[in-house]
């Protein structure tokens, strides 16, 4: 099982960005998926979630209005990035948990991906 990130790089504040995670070795329509993130010095973070069905969707507060996260396919997900502040600076995780509803913590996902960096100077 393996979940790859891409589509991170260096932008300017309020730009937009759109980060793409696919999924390989098994079928994750019945996986929620979530984006994390790691920004310099700070602790892993919840961004964004989405239950398997792509009914239901989560947000962090700090990324409400500005960030979207949809289903491509059944093994793609994508965060999609807007009006990008450099607080949004880090590594930016994808995550699949075998439930139907996204968490916000860490520790509930079974599997990661290695992370895409995504750099917003200001």
């Amino acid at each position: 099982v393996q979940l790859v990130e891409s589509g991170g790089g260096l932008v300017q504040a309020g730009d937009s960005l759109r980060l793409s995670c696919g999924a390989s070795g098994r079928t994750f329509d019945r996986y929620s998926m979530g984006w994390f993130r790691r920004a310099p010095g700070k602790e892993r973070e919840f961004v964004a979630g989405i239950s398997w069905n792509a009914g239901s969707t989560y947000y962090a507060d700090s990324v409400k209005g500005r960030f979207t996260i949809s289903r491509d396919t059944e093994n793609t997900v994508i965060l999609q990035m807007r009006s990008a502040k450099p607080e949004d600076t880090g590594i930016y995780y994808c995550a699949a948990r075998r439930t139907f509803t996204a968490s916000p913590f860490a520790g509930d996902y079974d599997y990661w991906g290695q992370g895409t960096q995504v750099t917003v100077s200001s």
